[in-house]
């Protein structure tokens, strides 16, 4: 998905310090050579910044000017920090310190908080929002799930840029920010949170970064002791510091100018967090001699992709606009970008699902393919909609991959086989690498073929299959490497974070999709008040806004489709209207006046299921409530209305998907989902027609299954003649 997994899995070291400059182009290499003073590198998407970075680091480190100890390297995400350790790992500066603000900031109060203010550190608290809770309910103040959350934010906005809860209320009206509850309620609430936290000896995420400048402003020798111990600054992603990150930036760095900043105000998409693009766009002001290099060069996303992406920021307004770097492609042409109108979400998933498994069909892998969307709530239609046509997927923000417990069982399993050698009876007659680890791990749970179903066993098994291709992976890069050598190099992934791929479509915010790529990417619901989302109000959050849908379009290598629905739900009022900022973009959509701003492609009107669609809107056949969410419309019913499903005949229906799947070798969701099975269970159909009629049964499905499932509704036994011609 990324960069590194694009390129040669495992490298080899470069021999000499010269060698690390290799294969950087002009630009890449000036930045790798600036080793000394104030750097500032605009770098657009897809231009290499990381690679830029990492030479840059290795090449001082294996030219003996940096010493590994003594450089920082500082990034927002444990992933990002993971991947740019592996690959110094690779070019040879394993010594370096790659971490998050939070990770370096954390590590430095646990050393220096006995000596500072006594004692042991307060526990760190993992997710505030329980105490939130509690902080609202002492304040008498009731608030909903959703407004929990909300208020949740707000504090952590107030205290990454360093806003007391006295002061709350005037900081929201000084940021034109719109607040989800009274500003002065909330204020107490934070407040009332603070000291619930004194009370119970914890700090936050928050608290950790506060701390640690307290100590530092406060206590001149330990801020020196640091000083001395990272001479050489480096950090990832500068346009999203916040005002706190950049206060402890300033600390870590003292008199010295040893810095080197990375960043594209045009990716700025966190300032609801506190992030702003002004550290970086100030930079040269505030460090007049810095050297100012500036990466165009994308090595990501073919022409027609990249020209979408300037013709999409060519609209943009306002400072960051301002400072946009034009991307000029580095790839051979591939396919135009596709635009496609449905009448409805549902259909707009269906028919995402259909491309997504004609592309499958045509050699791209599924683990290359992502399908982004602006919210959360967005995902439940593409994963009813994926799994109808038998197409695995995975969600973005699940569970670090090391930290799964069936990864680490994995682990203690290999490195036991490892130190038995010989003497461990599973390796009998197992000769090469891939084989004994895949007898080591069917102790575990790994299979040649995928379980059926989905959820928990399929999840790990996934995650065995991925140490499985691993070691393939391993053995070809590394003829004659031994088990002990795997486990090795699995240990050093751990650290670094450095996971292997686990294969399927993903589904993602684009918020989470930052720092990803893919071959294929579908943007999907694009339409006003989802993109730009309705409370974006002011001009700089719509800015934000278009920044964010820039940074999806940026995600795709090849194939990019951007999707819009008419009306929410089958029959709903065709009302809605294509987002403002494909205006330009999409053909047909007028004119922006502006050379080279256009991209090409074409508009398509999305087919929908060849089953009809009800013409009105669907009802709920027990209570008649308006039906909106995929799941309930597959049903017909509310989910929480009763039920008159013949529990018998779903039985059945499960135990000969199961039969089916173990046939046809897939999970038994890419036959029919649980879903699927339950309305059939509920409706009972006699005929084609009936049984089309239903979610999740398409021309495919029915042509496949519909004489076996008729069958077995109308309780027949035996062989159904599904395969007479």
């Amino acid at each position: 998905m990324t960069a590194a997994t694009h390129s040669t899995l495992f490298p080899q070291v470069p021999e000499t310090a010269d060698a690390v400059l290799d294969g950087l182009d002009p630009e890449q290499r000036e930045v790798a050579l600036a080793l000394n003073g104030p750097v500032c590198v605009l770098a657009g998407a897809g231009t290499g910044k990381t690679r830029a970075l990492t030479h840059r680091i290795a090449y001082g480190v294996r030219a003996g000017i940096l010493q590994p100890a003594s450089v920082l390297a500082v990034t927002f995400t444990n992933r990002a920090a993971g991947e740019m350790r592996g690959r110094l790992r690779q070019l040879g500066a394993g010594g370096v310190q790659a971490r998050t603000f939070h990770s370096a900031a954390l590590r430095q109060l646990q050393f220096f908080w006995p000596k500072a203010v006594g004692g042991d550190l307060p526990r760190l608290l993992e997710r505030k929002i329980q105490l939130v809770a509690e902080a609202a309910a002492r304040c008498r103040i009731r608030l909903d799930r959703n407004e929990l959350r909300d208020v949740t934010s707000e504090i952590e906005w107030a205290k990454v840029t360093q806003t007391v809860p006295a002061d709350y209320p005037a900081a929201v009206a000084k940021s034109v920010r719109d607040a989800p509850r009274d500003p002065a309620e909330i204020g107490q609430i934070y407040a009332m949170y603070e000291q619930l936290k004194r009370d119970r000896s914890v700090i936050d995420f928050e608290d950790v970064l506060l701390l640690t400048v307290g100590i530092l402003q406060d206590r001149h020798d330990i801020a020196d002791q640091i000083r001395r111990q990272y001479q050489h600054f480096v950090v990832d992603e500068y346009q999203d510091v916040s005002p706190l990150q950049q206060r402890l930036l300033d600390l870590w760095l003292g008199d010295r100018d040893n810095l080197c900043v990375v960043g594209d105000a045009s990716q700025t998409i966190y300032s609801f967090t506190g992030a702003t693009p002004d550290h970086l766009l100030n930079f040269r002001t505030r460090h007049p001699g810095a050297t100012v290099v500036k990466l165009v060069r994308d090595y990501r996303s073919t022409p027609q992709v990249v020209h979408l992406a300037n013709g999409l920021l060519s609209q943009a307004r306002g400072r960051a606009a301002e400072h946009r770097l034009e991307l000029i492609s580095q790839r051979d042409p591939g396919p135009e970008p596709v635009y496609t109108e449905y009448a409805d979400e549902p259909a707009e998933a269906e028919g995402t699902a259909r491309r997504i498994r004609d592309l499958i069909a045509a050699g791209v892998p599924a683990g290359e393919i992502a399908v982004l969307y602006r919210i959360n709530a967005q995902s439940e239609v593409y994963e009813q909609a994926l799994a109808d046509a038998g197409v695995p997927y995975q969600l973005r923000g699940a569970e670090r991959f090391f930290e799964r417990q069936e990864v680490r069982e994995a682990g203690i399993a290999l490195r036991g086989a490892a130190r038995a050698g010989g003497n461990d009876s599973l390796l009998d007659d197992v000769e090469d690498l891939p084989a004994q680890v895949r007898a080591v791990l069917s102790t575990k749970g790994w299979t040649s073929q995928a379980p059926a179903g989905s959820g928990a066993v399929r999840d790990r098994w996934e995650s065995l299959a991925a140490l499985v291709r691993l070691a393939e992976d391993f053995a070809r890069a590394k003829p004659g490497a031994t088990l002990s050598d795997l486990v090795a190099e699995i240990d050093e992934r751990a650290a670094a974070q450095h996971a292997p791929t686990v294969q399927g479509v993903t589904l993602a915010s684009l918020h989470a999709a930052k720092g990803l790529e893919w071959d294929a990417v579908f943007l999907v619901g694009l339409t006003e008040g989802m993109m730009p989302i309705t409370y974006a109000k002011t001009d700089e959050q719509v800015e934000e806004e278009r920044r964010l849908l820039y940074v999806g379009v940026t995600r795709a290598r090849a194939h990019l489709t951007l999707s819009w629905a008419l009306s929410r739900s089958p029959g709903g009022r065709a009302n809605r209207r294509p987002s403002r900022f494909l205006k330009g973009l999409r053909p047909g959509s007028g004119s922006l006046g502006t050379a080279g701003s256009g991209g090409g492609g074409s508009v398509e009107r999305g087919s929908g299921p060849v089953r009809r669609r009800p013409r009105g809107p669907v009802l709920c056949r027990v209570c008649g409530a308006t039906l909106t969410e995929a799941g309930a419309m597959k049903l017909m019913r509310c989910e929480d209305c009763p039920s008159d499903m013949d529990e018998a005949l779903y039985e059945r229906l499960r135990d000969w998907r199961s039969e089916q799947a173990r046939e046809l070798g897939q999970p038994a969701y890419c036959v029919f989902t649980d879903k699927t099975l339950m309305a059939i269970a509920e409706r009972v159909p006699a005929t084609d027609g009936e049984l089309s009629s239903i979610a999740g049964v398409g021309a495919r499905k029915l042509d496949r299954f519909g004489a076996e499932v008729l069958a077995i509704c109308a309780g027949e036994e035996g062989d159904t003649g599904g395969d007479e011609t």
